[in-house]
Order: C-alpha cells, then sequence, then structure tokens
C-alpha cells in the first residue's frame, strides 16, 4: 500500500496553483530520506503571473498608509502564533530539525521580528524639511521600491522567509517568494496562513528550483532581488540584476572566525562554541566553525571540546534529547564528508568525522585539529556539524588568521581584557563581532556581511532601509 503525496502548490494573486505546465518535483524529508510531497516546478509562465500579480497589487498597498501595514503584520503574527503547532511540524518535516528546538527557537524569533518591522513601518525616519537654497523648501521622501524577487535558502527556510517578506511589506513593497526546491513547504503554509490577511498579490509564492529563481531575477518586473544563499548563486544573480540595474541585497556564505585567548573561561567557551557550531547541523552561515585558539591553552581546549561533541546528540526529529537534525539533502551530505575526506595530513579528527546511522542525512559532531590557514577546510565553507580548531600566538596572529578569509559575516572574541575586546571588535573585518557569546540575534540589530559575504542588511531599521527608495523633493516659496 503507498500513502498518497502531500500536494504544495504556488500562491499567485492570491489563489493557490499548480505550475502551468503540470511539472512537479519530489520534496524529501532528510531525516528519512523518503518523499513526502511534490511541489511545482515552476516556469516562465508561472513566474510571469507571480510578476504581473506583484505589480497589480503593488500601487493599491503602495499607497496604505503605515498604520495599515502594520495592523497586516501583526495580524500575521497573531496567526503564525496561533498555528504554531502546524508550522513547526511542517519546518521540521521541511529540515528534519528537532520539533522542541524549532518550537522554542525559531517560532518565537519570527513572530517577534514581524512585529518589530511592523513597528518599524510607522517610523521611518529622514532629514527635516528646510530651506537649504533661498526661497525653496526641500523635503525627502522615502518610498517603496516596488515588486521584490526573493530567494529564501534551505537552512531556515520558515525564518529566512520571513526576513523576506516582512521588511518589505512593512515599507509598502510587493513580494514573490521563492523558497529552496527542498524546503517548500513551510513557505507554501505561511501562504495559507497570510491568505486572509494581505490583498490578493501582495504576497506571492513560486516554487521551483535554480532556473525559476534565475526567471524571477531576470524578470523585467521586479526593482529588487534578494537573495539568502551561497557566493556563487549571489554572484549569479548580481551580474543578471545588473542587466536592467535591479537592485540587489545578498546575505551569503560565512567563515565566522571564533577567537579563543588564553584569559577566556574554557568551560563556558567550549560550551557555547559547541552550541553555536552544532546547531541545526552547522548549517548555518554564522555558525562558530573555525575557532583559533591561543597557543597555551590550545590541547586544554581541543580534549575539552572533542568531549562536549561527543556528548552532542544527532537524531531524529522527535527526540527531545538532541541539538540538531540531518543535513538538508544528499549533496550537502556529501560535500560535509568530502571536506574530511580530503584533510591533509597534518590534520587530526579529534571527534567524530562520519556519518550516523544509513537513514536519512545525518553527520556526526565533528572536530578537526593541527589545521593551516591555506588548507581547503579553513578557507572554504563546510555548512556542516565540523568544527576547525587552529592555534595562534598573540594577537596580531589571531587577527591575521580570523580575517584571512574571503567571507566577513560573522566572528567572536572570548576574553576577560575589555580593551583587547575592543581593539578586536575594531579590526576584525565582519558585519557582526560578539564577544564572549556567539549567535545570538535581535530583530532591533542587522545582520549582514562584507567582502564575499554580501552586501544589505536583514533585521533591524537598516534592513527596512534596505527596501525603500528616497526622492528629494523641492518647491519653491513664492507659490
Amino acid at each position: 500500500m503507498t500513502t498518497e503525496l502531500r500536494r504544495l502548490r504556488n500562491y499567485i494573486g492570491g489563489e493557490f496553483k499548480d505550475a502551468a505546465d503540470g511539472r512537479t518535483t519530489e520534496v524529501v524529508n532528510p531525516a528519512t530520506g523518503e518523499v513526502y510531497a511534490t511541489a511545482p516546478l515552476s516556469g516562465q509562465a508561472d513566474v510571469d503571473a507571480a510578476m504581473a500579480a506583484a505589480a497589480a497589487a503593488f500601487p493599491g498597498w503602495r499607497d496604505t498608509t503605515p498604520a495599515e501595514r502594520q495592523k497586516a503584520l501583526l495580524k500575521i503574527a497573531d496567526a503564525f502564533e496561533a498555528r504554531a503547532d502546524e508550522l513547526v511540524a511542517a519546518e521540521s518535516e521541511n529540515t528534519g530539525k528537532p520539533l522542541g528546538l524549532t518550537a522554542s527557537e525559531e517560532l518565537p524569533p519570527m513572530v517577534d521580528q514581524i512585529r518589530f518591522f511592523a513597528g518599524a513601518a510607522r517610523l521611518l525616519e529622514g532629514r527635516s524639511a528646510g530651506e537649504y537654497m533661498d526661497g525653496m523648501t526641500s523635503i525627502i521622501r522615502r518610498e517603496p521600491v516596488g515588486v521584490c524577487a526573493q530567494v529564501a535558502p534551505w537552512n531556515y527556510p520558515m525564518m529566512m522567509a520571513v526576513w523576506k517578506f516582512a521588511p518589505a511589506i512593512a515599507a509598502g513593497n510587493t513580494v514573490v517568494l521563492k523558497p529552496s526546491d527542498t524546503t517548500p513547504a513551510s513557505t507554501v503554509l505561511m501562504a495559507e496562513i497570510i491568505d486572509s490577511v494581505l490583498p490578493k498579490g501582495v504576497f506571492n509564492v513560486v516554487c521551483g528550483d535554480r532556473e525559476t529563481g534565475k526567471a524571477m531575477v531576470e524578470h523585467s518586473t521586479p526593482a529588487m532581488a534578494s537573495i539568502t544563499g551561497s557566493v556563487r548563486a549571489g554572484m549569479q544573480v548580481a551580474e543578471s540584476a545588473s542587466k536592467d540595474v535591479k537592485r540587489v541585497h545578498l546575505e551569503l556564505g560565512g567563515k565566522a572566525p571564533v577567537v579563543v585567548f588564553e584569559d577566556a573561561d574554557i568551560p563556558k567557551a567550549v560550551e557555547d562554541i559547541a552550541v553555536a557550531g552544532y546547531f541545526n547541523a552547522g548549517q548555518d552561515c554564522t555558525a562558530a566553525t573555525r575557532v583559533l585558539v591561543h597557543e597555551s591553552i590550545h590541547d586544554e581546549f581541543v580534549a575539552a571540546l572533542a568531549k562536549a561533541a561527543a556528548d552532542t546528540k544527532t537524531g531524529a526529529p522527535d527526540d527531545e534529547d538532541v541539538l540538531y537534525g540531518p543535513l538538508n539533502n544528499p549533496n550537502q551530505l556529501g560535500q560535509v564528508a568530502g571536506f574530511i575526506e580530503r584533510l591533509p595530513a597534518h590534520a587530526k579528527v579529534e571527534a567524530g568525522g562520519h556519518r550516523v546511522g544509513d537513514k536519512g542525512y545525518f553527520y556526526a559532531p565533528t572536530v578537526v585539529s593541527g589545521l593551516k590557514q591555506d588548507d581547503e577546510i579553513i578557507q572554504n565553507e563546510v555548512f556542516g556539524p565540523v568544527i576547525t580548531v587552529q592555534s595562534f600566538t598573540d594577537e596580531a596572529q589571531a587577527l591575521e588568521y580570523a580575517n584571512g578569509v574571503e567571507f566577513a559575516l560573522a566572528s567572536s572574541v572570548w576574553t576577560k581584557d575589555h580593551g583587547r575586546a575592543m581593539r578586536m571588535s575594531k579590526n576584525l573585518d565582519f558585519g557582526c563581532v560578539w564577544i564572549n557569546t556567539h549567535i545570538p540575534l535581535v530583530a532591533e540589530m542587522p545582520h549582514g556581511g562584507f567582502k564575499k559575504s554580501g552586501y544589505g542588511k536583514d533585521l533591524s531599521a537598516y534592513g527596512f532601509e534596505d527596501y525603500t527608495r528616497i526622492k528629494h523633493v523641492m518647491t519653491s516659496l513664492d507659490g
């Protein structure tokens, strides 16, 4: 007896639809490796329809008051909260994440972030009107940019969808959002919930693969393209968007340095770094996966971290004792395993380094020591539950190693020396620096990087402003 697969559909202009040509793709639960649903494999006709719906809805939504947009977003936040169990279940099936941690660590921040942007809608700031030329008054208008083409990743499908649509809609834009082809279920459920709140066409969901995303970015309608994804994907989006000078918002890869000085609280650092490195199977561009430790405490730290890794558990979503679930897909499992298989002879696997079980895409919490700055695993993003450890001699070398990668998203410093912490935070070339902690985020503070980690900010008033354009209006006082 075969179980009927769930049928996911696009959400375009307030209606749920199959792909115009009927094509579908299978959706796999990474905890089991089994297909549980089908989703549209959308083509140009579907993208055209979604862009037309968003464009048609834009004038009306643009002209709503900030108070009306705030009210709508607050309703969405309340609705998400009311249907939290459904969203958590969908996200867990999407990703294999632990149910308990998804409910406690992802749903509450998502709802809070929507409520933050609801408030931000009414707090746009700008220069005051004034006479900067005799007989003339100048004012600044902040306006929505228009239709936004948005592509969300598979590591945090729900939360990244919120980071995309909430500021855009709060600013008066309309949205065409594409979830990853491996994780569309929670985004489609979001559309079902949002359907009763927003006018038709303000929020649209188009499922599909890389080609679908490419068609969205290259489409002539959007004024802005926003993507969270790999550096390669970001470069392709920037290139495609340049052809008609679209705005681009990129949140790409990371390789966060975690700099541990000799005066750090080692037990606390080890405990917090292990959680920040292994949470979500290390599939986080801010994950604490590249640790730099002062030579005087290196061996002690590595031994403690290896024990923490051995004590960390991965497993099924309904297991309350696990910190993380599977990697998202077989390709990602192969990528993580490949980094370990290709380790140089001078590297040492202190813990893990192997797949867990033969069902689903689970990988053991891993610690690798003895690495050099130019090693592949130091320079490239693993995006898995693998923490590397390097040794440094002094503050200057720590800074050299920390900044010596192409990514620049997040970092952390562990020390009791306030002056040192301030010097490091000044000189670390990363969009975020945590001190004696790693990975906490709040809606009020910006998230975004430099270099190949992209540009533009998520969260905060800065993220909200990214979805606006600035217009100068000058009027003669002579009438």
